[in-house]
């Protein structure tokens, strides 16, 4: 029985590890992230067996004291390993599989020198026109140009404050263009998303903020470039 214990433990400790390095490996570059996905594949097939074999270590031992806890970590961890993942299965078939969201649709900001940035990225940054921008309004009603009651002078420098408190890389601001752009890495598979700000003036007296953001690479997002809008806006209204 203390061999089941032992397995049981073991397996719950590589999981987790295999977890972390699915992501924290494709972010250093060691191997692609198709790799990365497949290791988190077999982390949480692991994390779920680790789970049940640690439970049913618990039910039939009943350890006490330190192999008690042991156990009952294990349990913990296969859960986690097992739940992450299935929790970003389930987020991706509640989105559409696309990965270029834009506050406006119907004519979204462009990038310009992001562009070389993406030379080698399997997606492209052209838009995809009328079906991608139909699943994104199906999909993300929310998301809708910012108006300001600033002019576009001010608003410009409002949204260079907002893009440096979201810690994403600039990589230009055009304050004559009214056009800013940037790339925001995800934090565990270390993915690259560029983003455009476009500021329009509106009116005697305002202007309008349109943002998009594309991933290089993936052809779903699982929802982070809507998210990713989301906080910007919150961020560059917040501060208005």
């Amino acid at each position: 029985m203390k061999a089941f214990r032992t397995i049981a433990i073991v397996a719950a400790v590589f999981a987790i590890a295999l977890l972390a390095a699915s992501g924290l490996g494709t972010r250093a570059g060691a191997w692609d992230f198709r790799t990365g996905f497949t290791l988190l594949r077999y982390a949480a097939y692991l994390g779920a067996a680790a789970a049940v074999l640690a439970l049913a270590a618990l039910l039939i031992t009943r350890p006490r004291g330190g192999a008690l806890a042991a156990l009952v970590g294990a349990v913990v961890l296969g859960a986690i390993t097992f739940g992450l993942p299935y929790s970003q299965q389930l987020a991706a078939r509640s989105v559409p599989p696309i990965h270029d969201i834009t506050t406006d649709t119907a004519d979204p900001p462009l990038f310009v020198d992001v562009l070389p940035l993406r030379a080698d990225a399997p997606n492209s940054a052209d838009y995809g026109g009328d079906s991608l921008a139909m699943q994104q309004r199906e999909a993300y009603p929310d998301l809708q140009p910012v108006q300001l009651s600033v002019g576009a002078a001010e608003a410009f420098a409002r949204v260079r404050r907002a893009a440096d408190a979201m810690g994403w890389e600039l990589v230009s601001t055009d304050s004559a263009a009214g056009r800013l752009e940037a790339t925001a890495t995800t934090t565990w598979f270390g993915f690259k998303d560029d983003v455009v700000v476009r500021v329009r003036p509106a009116g005697a007296a305002g202007a309008v903020v349109d943002v998009r953001s594309v991933s290089r690479v993936g052809r779903s997002d699982v929802g982070a470039n809507a998210a990713r809008i989301r906080r910007y806006v919150s961020q560059l209204t917040g501060g208005a």
